[in-house]
């Protein structure tokens, strides 16, 4: 394989894992608001537990979450510094445990079919 050959493959990898990643990026974020959390802190958790999320993706998701009610959100204005809370709502938590059936159940197929059953 060429050099630019091998560039261009790399560079397709990369688009297409990120495409991949972006499919699980809703069900993280659901999985780790079930105790309040704030938008950098949310970042930190899931870039540790191997789910890099940018931030500039991260906060209009947590809106329309917050808009579909499946988030609620709370300010705490005790600290130094401000800070905007989110955590599940019912809605939410009924949302992660469907998704997070439908995920077992497409990881199962997906399985399958890599394993070529």
């Amino acid at each position: 394989m060429k050099q630019t050959e091998g560039n261009e493959f790399a560079k397709t990898f990369e688009n297409l894992s990120m495409e991949l990643r972006r499919g699980t990026v809703v069900l993280s974020v659901l999985s780790q608001l079930q105790k309040p959390q704030y938008g950098y802190s949310l970042v930190e958790v899931l870039r540790e537990k191997g789910i890099p999320v940018e931030a500039g993706t991260l906060y209009p998701l947590l809106r329309r979450l917050e808009s579909q009610q499946l988030l609620e959100s709370m300010w705490d204005t005790d600290g130094t510094k401000p800070r905007k809370y989110y955590a599940l709502t019912k809605h939410g938590r009924d949302m992660l445990e469907l998704l997070s059936k439908e995920w077992q159940d497409v990881t199962k197929s997906m399985i399958g079919l890599l394993r070529q059953e």
